[in-house]
């Protein structure tokens, strides 16, 4: 007779790679966005990272964040028996608002939250133009 909680737990307590059959993860931080009176701020959760891991780029208005970090190579000799993580690639990217000093983006790393400080600026409208109707 199958015992009914011993089968619930079998499968909850496998990973995703253990049921589709595979050790790949697909791994993309989740991310906050708080907007504060002077600025915004992203909130990234990027356990298992150092500071050299991260390149943070703006293109145009693309706030871009990745990570790079290679998995460590086994002991000669060990065999995984059981594989629940892995480090792997990721790339985020944020459309910035016009009012972002992208002069002054910082970032800091600290026990595997990476938070992005966006100042805001004054935004000119130099571009309007009052048009009269003859």
């Amino acid at each position: 007779m199958y015992n009914v909680s011993n089968i619930f737990d079998q499968i909850l307590n496998r990973s995703i790679g253990e049921i589709v059959g595979t050790d790949f993860t697909l791994s993309i931080p989740s991310a906050n966005i708080l907007e504060n009176e002077d600025n915004f701020q992203i909130i990234l959760a990027a356990p298992g990272l150092d500071k050299s891991d991260f390149q943070i780029n703006v293109e145009k208005n693309q706030l871009i964040v990745s990570a790079d970090k290679q998995n460590p190579a086994l002991a000669a000799g060990a065999v995984v028996k059981r594989k629940e993580f892995n480090f792997s690639n990721f790339k985020r990217n944020f459309t910035l608002p016009e009012n972002v000093d992208i002069d002054r983006i910082k970032a800091e790393y600290n026990e595997g939250i990476l938070t992005l400080t966006l100042t805001k600026k004054e935004v000119k409208n130099d571009d309007v133009r009052n048009i009269i109707i003859e």
